[in-house]
């Protein structure tokens, strides 16, 4: 797979960063923006499982000039995905609310190369089921006064990846869940798309 040489970054294409989500594509949308016009990377595929009536990602990267893939589970079982990203040449998988477990041979091919954000500060409130809205009800039913997001590599087991980098908010009693939802996409927005391209660059030096 192509890694990005800061030495002689004009002699060598951008990095290719595949994109996979399941709802709105709020992130998916910021990562979108934030390599506009980028000289390091580039997003150049984005495919989501659910349907565009369910999706609003679908919608938001077409108004940014990329069509949105629909996907199936089984497509993500049986290697379709890992085929769409192999011809995709994706140098990176960025995981941007996906909520369908990635299978091991797809964990393999992008070992080190592929990006999760999490929104609690792993592990705390981690692990299957635990997602949206399942973690801010989560968050406020343990009556915690801090949480915030995890971005980490992904491995075979459900939010277990080594991590990349943590960000923390404050909470008040008084917050709901979706007060909780409100304060991680603030972080979510400010810090995943710098990190994606911060991961980027420390894996070309």
């Amino acid at each position: 797979m192509l890694r990005w040489a800061p030495s002689n970054f004009n002699a060598l294409e951008k990095q290719r960063i595949a994109v996979l989500a399941s709802g709105s594509g709020s992130n998916a949308e910021e990562i979108l923006r934030h390599f506009e016009g980028s000289a390091l990377a580039e997003v150049v595929w984005v495919g989501c499982n659910r349907p565009e009536e369910q999706a609003g990602v679908y919608g938001r990267t077409r108004a940014l000039g990329l069509e949105t893939t629909p996907i199936q589970a089984d497509q993500l079982k049986d290697g379709t995905v890992l085929k769409m990203l192999r011809l995709a040449r994706a140098d990176w998988v960025v995981l941007a609310g996906f909520l369908l477990r990635i299978p091991v041979e797809m964990v393999r091919d992008f070992q080190g190369s592929m990006i999760n954000i999490h929104p609690s500060l792993l592990p705390l409130f981690g692990g299957k089921g635990m997602y949206g809205m399942h973690v801010h009800n989560a968050v406020k039913n343990s009556g915690d006064l801090e949480t915030g997001i995890t971005i980490h590599f992904v491995n075979e087991h459900y939010d277990e990846g080594a991590v990349i980098f943590q960000a923390k908010t404050q909470l008040k009693v008084s917050d709901s869940p979706e007060d909780i939802a409100q304060k991680i996409h603030i972080l979510e927005y400010e810090y995943f798309p710098k990190l994606i391209e911060k991961t980027i660059l420390k894996d070309g030096n």
